[in-house]
């Protein structure tokens, strides 16, 4: 891992967003799929996620994170994706809001899987990360 012992404690936020394409038909019926509601279920994978990034990737620094946010929002063939993770420490959480939204889009991905066979995650980015003093 990168030593930051050395770097000042900064209250830092990160915002990510992706997208899970799929049909019309799909996205309509994410509420009420054989699995359960699908935009609930992948909106706690996405916090539990976001909270596991340590685990999930290698050197990646476990933080004490003081805010998760996952908004899902469902348009005509698609549902986007926006994570939000926020902290007070030595480095940054964009990768915990990255880990997030991949998780969340995957997980409507793993649910819908059944009755669309098309879908495409895509879009997976930072779109924001910010740092000020704590």
């Amino acid at each position: 891992m990168v030593d930051v012992g050395g770097k000042p404690l900064l209250r830092r936020r990160a915002v990510a967003r992706g997208r899970v394409r799929m049909t019309p038909g799909t996205a309509g019926q994410l509420s009420a799929l054989p699995k359960g509601d699908a935009l609930v279920t992948a909106k706690l994978a996405g916090i539990m996620a976001a909270k596991r990034t340590a685990e999930l990737i290698p050197l990646c620094h476990p933080l004490p994170l003081t805010h998760v946010g996952v908004e899902l929002e469902v348009e005509d063939e698609a549902v986007s994706i926006e994570a939000t993770a926020e902290t007070t420490a030595q480095t940054g959480v964009e990768m915990e809001a990255l880990v997030a939204v991949a998780v969340a889009a995957l997980t409507v991905y793993d649910m819908a899987k059944a009755i669309d066979k098309e879908m495409v995650v895509e879009d997976v980015r930072l779109v924001e990360k910010t740092k000020v003093p704590a």
